[in-house]
C-alpha cells in the first residue's frame, strides 16, 4: 500500500493595507478578474463625482470581495451557495443559503490587513 501525498493547501495571498491603492495592487495581483469592475466603480463612484464620502462603502464592498476570491475554497463555497439558492425551489432553503453567504461576505469584510 503506498500512501497519497497530501494535496498541499492553496497559499492563500494575505489581506492588504486597508487603503483603496493598495486593494488595487492586491486585485490585481491574486484576483485579476475583478480588476476591471473595480476600476469601473471606482470611476463612477469616486473619482468621476469627487465624493470621497462614498470611498467607505466603496472599499467595504471590494475588501470583502476580495477576501472571498483570495482564497479558492472559500470562492467556490459561495459560488455553490448562490448557486444553489438560485436553484432551491423551496423558499425556507433558499433563504438559508443566501443567509450562510451573507454572513460569510460580513465576516470577509471584518479582515484585518494581514490576515
Amino acid at each position: 500500500m503506498t500512501a497519497h501525498a497530501a494535496e498541499p493547501a492553496p497559499v492563500i495571498s494575505p489581506m492588504p493595507e486597508r487603503n483603496p491603492k493598495a486593494l488595487r495592487a492586491a486585485i490585481a495581483q491574486y484576483a485579476s478578474q475583478f480588476l476591471p469592475d473595480f476600476d469601473e466603480h471606482w470611476k463612477w463612484a469616486v473619482a468621476d463625482t469627487y465624493d470621497i464620502s462614498t470611498v467607505p462603502a466603496f472599499m467595504a464592498l471590494w475588501w470583502g470581495e476580495y477576501a472571498i476570491a483570495r482564497d479558492p475554497k472559500l470562492d467556490a463555497h459561495m459560488a455553490d451557495l448562490r448557486h444553489r439558492a438560485a436553484e432551491s425551489t423551496d423558499i425556507a432553503e433558499a433563504k438559508a443559503l443566501l443567509e450562510e453567504a451573507s454572513h460569510i461576505q460580513y465576516e470577509a469584510r471584518r479582515l484585518e490587513p494581514g490576515h
